[in-house]
């Protein structure tokens, strides 16, 4: 609502009548129906009642697993897996979140604690081009039996039947790819659970959540310092999609740790086929 000044109207009549009309307009949009206002996300405290539950249900181990790196443009997919045995159920560090809801810092100084509180934990890797050949999926599922394999020598004797896994996320690509010929000898397969936020609810995967984002970063940042891979700031951005690196990878191309299947570039087809890769056209995949 507006007011327009009459001729003879003073300066002093015009603001009151500017006062009147806001508090008209004031009035009337008390009417109106507001969308209520968004709460301030709080972090979610993980217990240890699901790894209890599965004690209760026969396991002697309980491994949670949690993945890392899916969605950066360069470097390996990482799956962390930290391991558990029953008399570890009654604390964990103090702090203990998921990684994305921690400080580097913090996860830095969880780093030691989390290992001196599991009974094993490791860290399997896919690489970029391991990506680019099996596509996303099958990578997790082979880094996380990676991970598996080495906690189960860690942890040996293993009996079949008494190891269980909780893996975050709706989608079990651990079960899924044992059989695959990629896939390294286990002792015993894992009973999978999959619970969606995990890595926030669950101690033992919110565990291997820090453990792999902090050795995953380490390794990115230390790729990062050197003055082939400097452009594509690696050591802020651990291989993410940054504004800096999506400029670095326009002004010089991907290096030989993109991953290019993700068609980073315009001449993508050409690139791949320069980096050994040949295309199935019946699969829609890039095989090396």
């Amino acid at each position: 609502m507006s007011v327009v000044p009459k001729a003879g109207m003073s300066t002093k009549d015009t603001a009151m009548k500017k006062g009147v009309a806001a508090r008209q307009l004031s009035a009337a949009e008390k009417d109106i129906p507001r969308a209520p206002r968004r709460k301030a996300a709080s972090r979610v405290a993980p217990t240890l009642e699901v790894e209890a539950s599965l004690f209760d249900a026969g396991a002697d181990v309980v491994i949670g697993f949690d993945e890392v790196g899916r969605g950066a443009l360069a470097g390996p997919v990482m799956v962390g897996a930290a391991a558990i045995r029953r008399h570890h159920l009654e604390k964990f560090p103090e702090g203990l979140a998921d990684s994305k809801m921690l400080t580097e810092k913090r996860r830095e100084a969880m780093f030691d604690p989390l290992q001196q509180w599991v009974d094993a934990w490791a860290v399997g890797a896919a690489s970029n081009k391991e990506i680019d050949a099996w596509g996303i999926s099958h990578a997790l599922g082979v880094a996380a039996l990676r991970a598996l394999s080495t906690v189960e020598t860690a942890l040996a004797p293993i009996h079949s039947g008494s190891l269980y896994g909780i893996l975050d996320g709706p989608n079990d690509y651990i079960s899924k790819n044992v059989a695959s010929f990629d896939a390294p000898p286990l002792a015993a397969v894992p009973v999978m659970t999959t619970q969606v936020k995990a890595d926030q609810t669950c101690a033992s995967v919110s565990a291997a959540s820090v453990l792999a984002k902090v050795t995953r970063d380490r390794i990115m940042e230390k790729l990062g310092q050197k003055p082939e891979y400097a452009a594509y700031g690696w050591v802020r951005n651990k291989g993410y999609g940054s504004q800096q690196h999506r400029m670095a990878i326009e002004a010089q191309g991907p290096c030989e740790l993109h991953r290019l299947s993700w068609h980073l570039v315009r001449n993508n087809r050409a690139v791949m086929s320069s980096r050994g890769f040949i295309p199935c056209v019946r699969s829609q995949r890039w095989y090396c």
